[in-house]
Parts: C-alpha cells; structure tokens; sequence
C-alpha cells in the first residue's frame, strides 16, 4: 500500500500567499488612511509606505500561527482560541521590534525604556490581533454534520436499468488511485489531507467546502482539523478525559470534548 502525496502532486502554496498578501496590502491601505497611533500627521504617501511595509512584516510574523495551531490542536486537546492566542502573544514580539526599527530610521538606533516597549506592545498586539481574528474566523470556521439526504425511491420502469449514484464532488480533485473508500479529511495548515483506504493525498481545500462535496456521505466533523466517515471507525481509544478514534489504516482521530455527549448519542461510542 503507497501514499500517492507527492510534492508534484500536493498545490502549490504561493496562489493562498498571492491572495493573503492582497488582503494584508488592502489593511495597510485602510491603515494609512485611517492613521492611526499618531501617523496621521504624516503625508499620506509617507503613511502609505509605512503602513503597507508593516502590513507585509506582520504576515511574515504572524502567518505562520495558522500552521502552529493546526499541528499543536490535536496533540494539546485545548481549546482552539487559546492556541489562537498563545500564538498571537509570541508573534507579537518580533512584530514589536520590527516597529521599533521602522520608527528609529534612519537611525541612531536608542533601545527605548521598558515602559515605551510595553506600550508599542500593545499596539502592535491590538492590530496583530484584529487581523489574525479575521483571518482565523475566514479559514477556521468549524463545519457542522449535516445528516445523509433522504429520498423517495423511485420505481423504475421495466425496460429501464438504474443508473450507478453520482460520485461525490470531491472525488473528482483526487487521482483515481485513491479510490473513493474515504476513511477521513484532516486539516494540514491550509491544506486538507483525504486519507482513503488505499491511500491519501493533499488538496487545497477548506475543511467545510469538502464537507460540503462529500454529498451525503455517512461522517461527522469529530474535531476542528477531522472529518471521519462512520464506516471507517474500528474502536475508541480513551486517555483520561482524551477520546480518540480508531481508524482504518492504522489512523487515529482526536475528539473534540464538546463533540463527545454528540458522538454518544448518534451511537459513535
């Protein structure tokens, strides 16, 4: 049994980098109009530069929180708007001294005193913050199970044969290899990994437009990186208050503890 996740196969990142550097050109544009923390006593275009170059700073520091949450998530079981901010408080402090610098050009550099790095502090982490939260709440928003469609059957008529159910939308963004025994979808930074009975392999997705593809298929999303179809559950591994389940191929989902009391009363546990 192979993994069919190549390099050559897996999207290339730079078209979700392209589309957060407009956004964050598009903050920086808001910024220097509104002008705030005192800029606006700058000419606009003094302010335009000065706030776009910080705009790319912040998403070359605080990018990679996306990324952090995601791999940290399943391992710490904490609740994700802690990971949220965790992250956020760290990122801020190369942000910080990047404002620093920025504001003491052209020099001389003079490390200013606790206080003054408090304060910028906390600017920075006001707007660091804003802009990750709407970044967070566009990539993160969780997806709800949706029940399987429920139809009528129809009577054929005699001459006629019935036709094979239509594949699920998602399947047609995998290589045939995989098959379409889907075991379950994991979130990888802005990734999603389809893991399959024969194999797996990454798309650029959000976790609740495939949802929205799989067409009626039997699964709940069991945590904020997981989607497990039902048939695919060999048994339920237990840690103290940490529920996991037990995949096909040797797989292992996380629980979220709010979907617990979900999971036992449709009969998952």
């Amino acid at each position: 049994m192979t993994d069919s996740s190549t390099a050559a196969k897996a999207p290339h990142p730079a078209r979700q980098v392209i589309i957060d550097l407009a956004v964050m050109t598009l903050i920086g544009f808001v910024l220097a109009l509104i002008g705030p923390f005192g800029s606006f006593a700058a000419p606009f275009p003094q302010r335009l530069i000065y706030w776009l170059g910080l705009a790319w700073a912040g998403y070359a520091c605080y990018r990679p929180i996306g990324g952090l949450t995601a791999r940290l998530g399943p391992v710490l079981d904490l609740p994700e708007w802690s990971l949220w901010l965790i992250a956020c408080l760290i990122a801020t402090v190369p942000m910080t001294i990047v404002v620093w610098l920025v504001s003491a050009m052209p020099g001389p550099l003079v490390v200013p005193p606790a206080g003054a790095w408090i304060e910028t502090y906390g600017y920075v982490l006001a707007i660091g913050g804003m802009v990750t939260m709407v970044f967070y709440l566009v990539q993160s928003k969780p997806v709800a199970p949706e029940p399987a469609p429920s139809a009528m059957p129809q009577p054929l008529p005699v001459a006629e044969v019935a036709a094979p159910p239509p594949q699920p939308r998602l399947f047609e963004r995998l290589p045939p290899g995989l098959g379409t025994d889907l075991v379950a979808l994991e979130m990888e930074d802005h990734y999603l990994r389809v893991h399959t009975a024969l194999g797996s392999d990454l798309i650029l997705l959000r976790m609740r437009d495939a949802v929205a593809e799989l067409d009626g298929i039997d699964g709940v999303q069991v945590h904020r990186s997981w989607w497990v179809a039902r048939g695919a559950v060999h048994g339920v591994e237990r840690d103290g208050r940490n529920v996991r389940l037990a995949l096909a191929r040797g797989l292992s989902a996380p629980v979220a503890r709010n979907m617990v009391p979900v999971l036992k009363t449709a009969g998952w546990l």
